[in-house]
């Protein structure tokens, strides 16, 4: 039902050829590059905010698989400390400490328990007034990853 709705939110035509363009420049350059920071929050405020849990969870996952351990340690750095402001305890984080955030399918798990959690959270953070915490590169290129991988899978179904 949810994807069903993503299906029309990308509509056909334009849309759907701009949510493929941003696909295609995600793929063909590294990851935090190729869009704006407005560019990436708005998108992840319209897709990633739609999925049901299960696909944001592939998508988060797929995204931090093309990211190195580095990039994923940045980013569970970011995640952690926003998670502690927001008041929120993430699993993964008790159990083994920052360190050991190498696996993309446990920082995906995390997003998804955040985005499951407080849905608007990571949408508030990503495209506030100022969209500050994409400045970040790791932010950027998880947040990028998640809405063309989402956008990817959403348009294969067609």
């Amino acid at each position: 039902m949810a994807l069903d709705l993503l299906q029309s939110l990308l509509g056909g035509g334009q849309q759907q050829q701009a949510y493929q363009d941003f696909v295609n420049r995600y793929q063909q350059g590294p990851p935090e590059q190729g869009y704006s920071n407005q560019e990436v929050g708005q998108r992840y405020q319209q897709v990633a905010t739609q999925l049901p849990s299960n696909v944001y969870q592939q998508s988060a996952e797929q995204a931090f698989a093309q990211m190195t351990p580095d990039q994923r340690q940045q980013f569970a750095q970011w995640l952690q400390m926003q998670s502690q402001q927001q008041g929120m305890s993430l699993p993964g984080f008790q159990q083994g400490g920052i360190g050991s955030i190498q696996d993309p399918g446990m920082l995906a798990q995390m997003m998804t328990h955040m985005h499951q959690q407080q849905p608007d959270l990571l949408s508030q953070l990503l495209g506030g007034q100022s969209g500050t915490a994409l400045d970040n590169p790791f932010v950027k290129a998880a947040a990028a990853g998640i809405v063309a991988m989402a956008a990817q899978r959403i348009m294969g179904r067609r």
